[in-house]
């Protein structure tokens, strides 16, 4: 069997290559949806696409306060009442360099616990860092600090709460934000936009829709599709000029499989990898959790940022109900280009090799097995014992450790997945090098955070376990099956 190529790897994101063709049967049956599909004319034009504000870091800091609240806001044309950070949907954006410290105060205004994860950056897990186990009560507050390694990789990342057991609910109610760790040498575009794909659903009140049971063991998918909160909102741009694209895909557990028909597209960096050179692609695939730095040359015309059918697999035994008919394509925004041509955009730098841990000396090789299956309930969900997710046949428990890792080794882990569903795996503080998919060896170094298991499938990955010790969590990024059980705890020391 021949090895994924780069170009493979990075068209489909390193997940995996045989699922993306087939259609979205098995992904959307569990949903009562609104959303509409598109043809080949361009979708109603919405408003202008907006951004967050962004927050930069000065004299090596970043200090702010993030109050997580309910609110009143637009989205997709409709007055919700979601969750957000300072009063804004998606939160604040801010950017950092290498080196820097972020500095932020959570203050909780929700009538319910809440924390702080920086999703994918390299930082410690331990005290007032990337700790996942503080709780922040309702009505209090709690700092967190960050600091960022001289050689942290440049890249978008993002944040969001991380309090088992609600993960999955406060994402899908709004709150998230972006974080921009700046690269050494600039890169020539005209413009940069950061975009956050979202979804929710929203009841006759403007409320965020309760869930069923169903649903979340399913993994829910919303009836509003969003980018930056706006239902297919309007970019525009000039013949010729050089946008940068920074994707996050902030979804509870939507797949998105991206095309933009028409237009010169060119991979620079999925999470914290990054490519040595551009790499033209046509479409992205991102699991939950992943993002996508994008380099778009604009061409004269409109084109339509489109989110294509993915099959994610389906729940089995769901009591007689089954896939219902596959959605068509979904339209996320509108790209207009028009006026006067302008001079093209200048070299992009060029980019130090990554390291291969290919070529390293591996201390310990471990199986962790993705699992769904019958149960009697208990810590995973309370669901009457409907299905249990579990990460080598146990629920996620704070009061127990899953992995121990001596620091400064280097691991090889095989993730299996003996379901019939897609598990986006996630580790927090340290990243993955993706060696093998299914059986199929890379070819090239494919740096993630989030590498999609598929569904009876198989993964194998290195992971460099420098830096900082500690203990952090791994888990599923369907977030429902996050707070289902499908979770475990890791200790570096």
């Amino acid at each position: 069997m021949r090895p994924i190529s780069r170009r493979e790897a990075l068209l489909l994101g390193g997940l995996g290559t045989a699922a993306t063709v087939a259609g979205g049967a098995g992904l959307w049956w569990s949903l009562a949806s609104t959303l509409q599909p598109v043809g080949g004319a361009a979708p109603a034009q919405g408003p202008e696409l907006r951004s967050s504000a962004e927050l930069r870091s000065t004299d090596g800091r970043l200090q702010l306060t993030l109050d997580a609240a309910r609110g009143q806001a637009e989205l997709g044309g409709r007055t919700a009442r979601p969750l957000s950070y300072n009063a804004t949907f998606p939160g604040p954006t801010l950017r950092l360099r290498p080196g820097d410290e972020l500095a932020v105060r959570l203050v909780n205004h929700l009538d319910e616990p809440t924390n702080l994860h920086v999703h994918g950056l390299h930082v410690s897990p331990q005290g007032t860092g990337d700790n996942v186990f503080v709780a922040v009560p309702p009505g209090e507050g709690h700092d967190y600090s960050y600091r960022l390694p001289a050689d942290h990789p440049p890249g978008v990342y993002w944040y969001h709460p991380h309090h088992h057991g609600m993960v999955a609910d406060q994402i899908f109610a709004g709150l998230f934000g972006a974080i921009i760790v700046e690269d050494p040498e600039a890169i020539p575009v005209s413009r940069e936009r950061v975009l956050l794909v979202s979804d929710t659903t929203l009841d006759n009140a403007g409320n965020i829709a309760t869930v069923s049971p169903m649903g979340r063991m399913a993994g829910r998918e919303g009836e509003l599709l969003l980018l930056n909160g706006q239902s297919s909102p309007l970019l525009t741009a000039r013949p010729g000029e050089r946008e940068r694209w920074r994707i996050i895909n902030a979804c509870a557990a939507r797949f998105l499989r991206l095309r933009l028909a028409g237009q010169q597209l060119q991979l620079i960096g999925m999470d914290s990898g990054r490519s040595a050179v551009p790499e033209p692609v046509q479409e992205l695939l991102l699991a939950p959790g992943n993002r996508a730095d994008l380099l778009v040359t604009a061409a004269a015309g409109e084109s339509v940022l489109q989110a294509l059918p993915y099959d994610r697999g389906t729940m089995p035994g769901m009591m007689g109900q089954g896939p219902g008919p596959a959605r068509g394509v979904l339209a996320l925004a509108a790209f207009r280009v028009g006026g006067e041509s302008t001079t093209p955009a200048g070299a992009v730098p060029a980019r130090p090799a990554p390291e291969d841990l290919r070529n390293a000396a591996v201390a310990a090789r471990r199986q962790l097995t993705l699992a769904m299956g019958a149960g009697s309930g208990g810590p995973g969900g309370g669901l009457g014992g409907m299905m249990r997710f579990t990460i080598n046949g146990r629920e996620f428990s704070d009061a127990r450790t899953d992995t121990i890792v001596a620091a400064g080794t280097v691991e090889e882990w095989t993730l299996v997945n003996t379901s019939p569903m897609d598990h986006p795996f996630h580790l927090h503080v340290w990243p993955m090098q993706l060696l093998e998919d299914n059986g199929r060896s890379l070819d090239s170094v494919v740096m993630r955070d989030v590498v999609n298991v598929r569904a009876n499938g198989h993964a194998t990955v290195r992971i460099a376990f420098r830096d900082f010790t500690g203990r952090s969590v791994y888990h599923c990024h369907i977030l429902d099956h996050e707070d289902l059980g499908m979770m475990g705890v890791i200790e570096v020391r």
